[in-house]
């Protein structure tokens, strides 16, 4: 009875809901190598067979630093648009009860759902010169359809959901205990939410902008029709790859492909790195 007694604990730490570690192991390498790993080194191992003089006119051309700049520039304010305004949806959907509730959150569900064409197709109907919006802001001065601002209004779209959907939960499970206690300390509502609710919804937020980044710089279907496509002005470098390939120079849209690959993945794993420290941080500052 001692012997098994004694066995027990050793034999319940070592306990697998699903068995076989190895195995579950060597199945996710293969799978993520296969889905992941295979097609992007099909990029570099094609990159690599252009001579360095080759390699660096096709990515260092004007017109092609012009689609980097705007691509990189319109994600990354795009995505601080939607860590700003889609930070509030969720504070909203989370802390306030109102009719229509249900029907706001499945609506920022929808650019998920919707087919990227359709919403490039209804932005430039809104915003084009004679659409529902465009015919009074374009008096004002204000010209979105076929112009970089576009672009912006179009990445901010696709990303929205993705930061609601990462920060809400965050405020869901938080303890709002340590909000009324701060109140009763007598801190206001902005030293609150510094030093109380900031930290906490923070991780979530560098999260929510390091996807919504990540898919607004690989946008297309969206962009292509409110851009205007036009070099130089808004042209955004996944249509500039699009354009090679069709102009049979695979080698140059392998290259760009590399650029915008290696950027990308520098600037998520950077903001990782960010995320992990803003955690770390939160963490001993409570302990």
């Amino acid at each position: 009875m001692t012997t098994a007694a004694t066995s027990l604990p050793g034999r319940a730490s070592a306990f697998r809901v699903m068995p076989g570690f190895n195995l579950s192991l060597g199945f996710t390498v293969f799978y993520l190598s296969l889905i992941v790993l295979l097609p992007l080194s099909a990029v570099f191992l094609k990159t690599f067979g252009m001579t360095w003089e080759a390699f660096w006119s096709a990515v260092s051309s004007e017109r092609v630093v012009a689609s980097y700049q705007l691509t990189f520039g319109a994600a990354f304010i795009g995505a601080l648009l939607n860590v700003l305004f889609g930070g509030i949806v969720a504070w909203v959907l989370v802390r306030y009860e109102f009719p229509g509730k249900k029907i706001i959150d499945a609506l920022v569900d929808l650019p998920f759902a919707l087919p990227t064409a359709v919403a490039g197709i209804a932005l430039t109907a809104l915003y084009s010169s004679n659409g529902w919006l465009g015919r009074y802001l374009e008096p004002l001065g204000i010209k979105v359809a076929f112009t970089p601002l576009g672009i912006i209004v179009a990445l901010t779209f696709i990303g929205l959901p993705f930061v609601v959907r990462t920060v809400q939960p965050v405020l869901q499970d938080a303890e709002r205990e340590l909000e009324e206690a701060a109140a009763s300390l007598g801190a206001s509502r902005w030293q609150t939410f510094i030093r109380i609710i900031m930290p906490t919804i923070l991780p979530a937020l560098l999260t929510g902008f390091a996807l919504a980044f990540a898919r607004a710089t690989g946008e297309y279907g969206s962009v292509i029709f409110i851009a205007g496509n036009m070099p130089m002005v808004s042209e955004i470098t996944p249509l500039l790859i699009i354009t090679k390939l069709e102009q049979y120079d695979y080698a140059g849209a392998t290259a760009i492909a590399t650029v915008m690959l290696t950027a990308s993945f520098v600037l998520l794993l950077t903001i990782n790195l960010l995320q992990a420290w803003t955690r770390k941080r939160g963490q001993s500052e409570r302990i």
